[in-house]
C-alpha cells in the first residue's frame, strides 16, 4: 500500500513487503469471504439446508479444511498431455496471476492504494483479459476432448463479453473525464445532483444502462451461470479443469472466486463510490482534505460494498438455467453492445450539453 499510509519513512524493502501482503489480503480475503458466505451459506439456505457447520462455529473453518484438502491430493499430470507438463502446470498460475495484478490498480482509501495510474481503468480491462490465456492453455494442454471445448468456449465467450464491459466503462469515463480510478471515486463523492450534494453523485443512477451492461458482462467474465458453457458440468464434465487435481485445481477455484470479488470492487469503484462517502456529510471538498481514517473506514465501505455486489452476482448463479452457445453470443453482440453504444452517444451529448 502506499507509504503515505503508514506515516513513516520506510525503506524500499519493507514498503514493497507490505504491498506484497497488502496484495494477498486484498485478492484472497474477498475469494475466502465469497466462498464462505455465498458458496457455503447462501446456496444452502437457498436449497432449504445448513450447509458446513462441523468446521468451526456454523462452519466458519470449512474453508481451512477444503484448502487442506487439496493441498493433500495428488498432482496429477494425465499421460497424453507429459509432452506439454510445463504449460499444463503453468496455466492455473497465469489465470490467478491476472486476478492480482487486476487488484493492483484498486484504490482502498485516500492514501491507500498499491499504484495510481492515470490510465487505471484501461489497465484493469487489459489485464482482466490475461486470463483467457491460461484458460485457452489449460484447455488445449490436457489433451482432453472436454477441456479444448471448455477452453475455446470460455474463449469465444470471454472476447464476445469483454467488448459490452469495455463500452460500458466508457460512459462512466466520458461523465467522470478521466481513467483514473482514484479520481473517478472522488468525482463521484464530492459531485451533486440538480444542485444536491446529500448523496453525491453516484455513477449508479446516471449510467443505470452501463452499470447493468457492466455486471452482466462480469458474470460472463466470470463464467457463472447462466454464462458457465465453459465448465458446463453436464456436458463437458468440468470444461478446461477436466484434468485438474490436487493444489492445481485449488488455484483455479481461488482465481474464480478472487477475481469475482476483485471485479465487484471495480464495479463499486465506477458506480457505487468506491471506498468514499458523500464528502459533503463531513464538510471534505477535495482528497486533500479527507480525514486520514479513511484509510481504515475507506477499505471497510469498499469491502461491504463489494459484498453487495457478488450477492447479485451468486443470486442469479443460483438462480437462473444455463444459456445456449448461440443464445449467449446472440445477446452480447445483439442486445449489449447495440445498447452499450447508444448509451455512450447520450452521454456524450449530455455532457457537451451540460
Amino acid at each position: 500500500m502506499n507509504a503515505v499510509l503508514l506515516s513513516a519513512d520506510l525503506p524500499y524493502w519493507a514498503v514493497s513487503l507490505l504491498r506484497v501482503l497488502g496484495g494477498l489480503v486484498a485478492v484472497l480475503l474477498p475469494a475466502g469471504t465469497v466462498v464462505y458466505l455465498f458458496l457455503f451459506k447462501m446456496m444452502s439456505f437457498m436449497q432449504s439446508r445448513l450447509g458446513p457447520m462441523e468446521a468451526g462455529p456454523y462452519g466458519s473453518m470449512q474453508l481451512f479444511a477444503e484448502v487442506g484438502k487439496w493441498l493433500q491430493k495428488e498432482d496429477i499430470v494425465p499421460a497424453n498431455a507429459q509432452p506439454e507438463a510445463r504449460i499444463f502446470k503453468l496455466a492455473p498460475l497465469i489465470v490467478l496471476a491476472s486476478t492480482f495484478l487486476l487488484a493492483v490498480v484498486v484504490p482502498f482509501g485516500p492514501d491507500a492504494w498499491f499504484t495510481n495510474f492515470e490510465t487505471g481503468i484501461f489497465y484493469a480491462l487489459a489485464v482482466s483479459s490475461v486470463s483467457v490465456l491460461g484458460i485457452l492453455i489449460a484447455g488445449w494442454s490436457s489433451a482432453n476432448k472436454y477441456s479444448l471445448l471448455g477452453g475455446l468456449r470460455a474463449a469465444g465467450q470471454l472476447v464476445a463479453y469483454e467488448l459490452p464491459m469495455v463500452l460500458a466503462v466508457v460512459g462512466v469515463v466520458i461523465q467522470a473525464g478521466t481513467m483514473n480510478l482514484q479520481q473517478i471515486v472522488v468525482a463521484q463523492n464530492a459531485g451533486s445532483m440538480f444542485g444536491w450534494d446529500g448523496l453525491g453523485n453516484p455513477y449508479v443512477l446516471t449510467q443505470f444502462v452501463s452499470f447493468i451492461i457492466f455486471m452482466i458482462a462480469v458474470q460472463a467474465e466470470l463464467t457463472q451461470t447462466p454464462f458457465d458453457m465453459p465448465i458446463a458440468e453436464s456436458e463437458l464434465v468440468s470444461g478446461y479443469m477436466t484434468e485438474y487435481s490436487g493444489f492445481r485445481f485449488l488455484i483455479f477455484f481461488i482465481g474464480e472466486f478472487a477475481t469475482a470479488g476483485v471485479f465487484a470492487m471495480i464495479a463499486s469503484i465506477l458506480f457505487l463510490g468506491g471506498w468514499g462517502v458523500p464528502f459533503s456529510w463531513f464538510g471534505w471538498t477535495t482528497i486533500d482534505s479527507v480525514d486520514n481514517w479513511m484509510n481504515v473506514g475507506g477499505p471497510l465501505i469498499l469491502f461491504t460494498k463489494m459484498i453487495v455486489l457478488v450477492f447479485f452476482i451468486m443470486w442469479i448463479r443460483f438462480s437462473f438455467p444455463r444459456f445456449r452457445e448461440d443464445q449467449l453470443q446472440r445477446f452480447a453482440w445483439k442486445v449489449l453492445i447495440p445498447i452499450s453504444l447508444v448509451n455512450i452517444m447520450l452521454t456524450a451529448v449530455l455532457k457537451v450539453a451540460f
